[in-house]
């Protein structure tokens, strides 16, 4: 009896052992993938809330190296070379730490990738350091948060947020060189991608006049389509020539009717209102 009645325990402490209950993570991962430059960056990074807590100072004590995060190393996978705080960064996985201080931080891209307490940070594997100065927020973050923001072409901000507190940290990259490099090699080959050279001549300020000729040469492969010659009408009105832009601006407006393309007709409605 006394065998039977252990067979049962066991086997019922067995039973409990597997059985598993899944529950929410306190602070769950996020992953974020922004496309950027010719590439992406993707930031891995844990999100605490603060449920009450004083955080700065306190649970996260200032003058301290923190993992940026909670549970895993928060990390930065950047898909190109980029540019931090002077530095010229080869593409590859980092760390993203922190030092939080009261007016600043000190923000640190590290070659380790596996930093989640003080004690495993080795200063000589920093990439690079920055001084972010805190921007007080009006209204209260309660999930730690990393954000990209103010996205250009060659520059970004990765925006860290919490409790009342933010900090940025400004990101770089060069592809002016490249996209010219392939624009030359484009306009070598059998078949010139004009509207794509034309579209980012106009929209980085290049020779306005290669510009209109190259949107010339796109609009005769492609008469009907009206998104070309609603970027031709741009450069013409760049240019000064108000009349040839007006008469692209209406002809993209016709075929974007046709099309039954509104937020095209809206466009050229509102470029057609400025050529006066």
């Amino acid at each position: 009896m006394k065998k039977l009645l252990l067979s049962i325990v066991l086997l019922s402490a067995l039973s409990y052992g597997k059985a598993q209950i899944k529950m929410p993570a306190p602070s769950p991962a996020q992953t974020v993938k922004q496309e950027f430059g010719l590439s992406s960056i993707e930031l891995s990074y844990s999100r605490p809330a603060i449920k009450g807590r004083k955080i700065f100072g306190d649970l996260v004590p200032y003058n301290a190296v923190w993992r940026t995060g909670a549970n895993g190393a928060t990390t930065l996978n950047f898909g190109d070379d980029v540019i931090i705080g002077g530095k010229e960064i080869p593409a590859g996985k980092y760390g993203l730490l922190s030092i939080p201080g009261a007016a600043s931080w000190t923000l640190i891209i590290t070659r380790q990738t596996d930093v989640t307490s003080p004690a495993a940070y080795k200063q000589d594997q920093d990439v690079v350091r920055v001084t972010a100065k805190v921007k007080p927020l009006t209204t209260k973050v309660e999930n730690f948060t990393i954000q990209f923001d103010n996205i250009q072409p060659e520059s970004c901000e990765l925006v860290i947020s919490w409790d009342k507190s933010a900090v940025s940290l400004p990101v770089k990259t060069n592809i002016d060189a490249r996209i010219m490099a392939s624009i030359d090699a484009s306009m070598s080959s059998d078949k010139p991608a004009y509207f794509q050279a034309a579209a980012y001549y106009l929209e980085s300020g290049k020779d306005l006049k290669k510009a209109e000729e190259w949107f010339a040469k796109a609009v005769e492969a492609q008469p009907n389509a009206f998104w070309i010659r609603y970027q031709q009408a741009r450069a013409l009105a760049k240019l000064g020539k108000k009349a040839a832009a007006k008469e692209a601006a209406l002809k993209s407006k016709e075929l974007a009717l046709a099309a039954k393309n509104q937020d095209y007709v809206t466009l050229n409605d509102k470029l057609i209102s400025t050529l006066k």
